[in-house]
């Protein structure tokens, strides 16, 4: 064992170790609460004054984190947030959590990566311990955070390490939360790799599974959002043809699941949304390219995704077809903006879309969300209405359940609209199904 690594893990063993997290959004609030419950001094870094500003008040914006743990670790002056990297100086370990978003191209754009590590590389001290946890191509680490980080002078293995490992967040998960998923950790070398897990075992009850280097766990993240966009890609298909055959397709289901072994559910909707399965198999898909390799079923899944949106109104047009009503000037409801049900959470939404494509056909468009007072999508507000009415059931010709809240009253629902458009099979409860269309 070398010097330099007991150091650092005599520093995590007595919780010694400073931890610095930059970005304080779904993956890194959460993940800062964790080391701060550990035990480790942690200091968070955002560019957002505003979510700097709210943490160092206690004030918590992300569902995951339960109760007032924030305001208790911040009180206890274990968590303090800052917008100066210059702090980086007097952290031990550094944990990368920033958004890895698409461009307009559907390529991967890591310019948040890029200007982080510079912004640590112009503060890296020797025996320090960098990790990105934002979703990236496999290559990253290696590629270009390695580099970056030895224009410092220092050298990776010698002077510092580096690691990977994925975040694994679901938003609005009761069973499953930052503290007790389990982790994935591959450094550069193995001291890298046993250095993080150390960090990792310390804070986290959920265990830590070590492999044999960044890539793996780069492709290891993206395998697992590929796996999951694939086989909606293919419930969605399923749905389609069911409809066309006169079958349902959410009993379908049901009855494939009873099945012990060799299958797992997945349902169909409007479409995919959240910060992760629409766009991580693009980075596949991008990196694949230089590879001179074609990813067909990956991006035929996300063609299949990607349409239902418009599938989704195409059907709403039908049903109101059969009340001799036209798209054009209907009076169109969306219930539930939310990429998921029970959050807050509208990043890709395919609700979005769905609004906009109402009236794109020229319906007269409203929507309304419990935890959503209001949308931006590609440049335009959106606000949704305050209360779910009777009247504003009763005025609707034709009500879309896009978001399946536990807080709607579908029974209530089904009484007062007209037609009910189901995409969630959110109404598989309510006994008069005399009005509701399932996707």
């Amino acid at each position: 064992m070398t010097g330099l690594k007991t150091v650092i893990l005599d520093k995590i063993s007595r919780c010694e170790a400073v931890v610095g997290v930059i970005g304080l959004g779904y993956v890194g609030l959460p993940l800062a609460v964790e080391m701060a419950e550990a035990g480790y001094r942690t200091i968070g870094f955002d560019v957002q004054r505003k979510k700097v500003d709210a943490v160092n008040a206690g004030q918590n914006y992300i569902g995951d984190i339960v109760g007032n743990t924030l305001k208790e670790v911040v009180e206890e002056g274990k968590l303090s947030a800052t917008s100066d990297f210059d702090f980086i100086r007097d952290v031990d370990a550094v944990l990368i959590c920033v958004p890895t978003p698409l461009d307009q191209y559907q390529q991967p754009d890591i310019s948040y990566v890029k200007n982080s590590t510079e912004s640590v590389a112009r503060r890296l001290h020797r025996g320090m311990l960098v990790v990105l946890e934002s979703t990236t191509y496999p290559g990253t680490t290696e590629e270009l955070l390695k580099p970056i980080l030895e224009s410092s002078g220092l050298r990776c293995g010698e002077d510092f390490y580096l690691a990977f490992s994925p975040e694994r967040v679901d938003p609005g998960n009761k069973t499953y939360r930052t503290k007790n998923t389990p982790k994935v950790v591959g450094g550069v070398g193995q001291e890298a790799t046993a250095v993080a897990a150390a960090l990792y075992r310390n804070v986290l009850s959920g265990g830590v599974y070590e492999v044999s280097s960044p890539a793996v766990a780069e492709m290891e993240k993206l395998l697992e959002n590929t796996y999951r966009n694939i086989n909606i890609g293919l419930a969605n298909e399923m749905a389609i043809i069911c409809n066309r055959m006169g079958i349902n397709v959410w009993e379908v289901i049901d009855a494939a699941k009873t099945k012990p072994y060799g299958f797992q559910a997945f349902y169909p909707g409007p479409g995919l949304g959240g910060h992760c399965i629409p766009l991580d198999p693009f980075y596949l898909t991008w990196k694949a390219r230089e590879y001179d390799y074609h990813t067909r079923l990956i991006e035929t899944s996300g063609e299949i995704n990607t349409a239902m949106p418009e599938y989704v109104v195409d059907r709403a047009m039908k049903v109101l077809n059969k009340n001799r009503t036209a798209m054009n000037g209907a009076r169109v409801l969306v219930l539930g903006v939310a990429y998921k049900a029970d959050i807050d959470d509208c990043r890709e939404s395919p609700a979005l879309h769905v609004l906009e494509h109402l009236e794109r056909e020229g319906a007269l468009v409203s929507y309304y969300d419990p935890y959503i007072p209001e949308v931006r999508h590609k440049g335009r507000i959106y606000r949704g209405e305050a209360a779910l009415t009777d009247e504003l059931l009763q005025s609707a010709d034709i009500a879309i359940i896009c978001t399946a809240h536990a807080a709607f009253d579908y029974e209530r629902i089904q009484r007062l609209s007209k037609e009910v458009f189901d995409t969630r099979n959110a109404m598989r409860d309510v006994k008069d199904r005399s009005n509701i269309e399932l996707l």
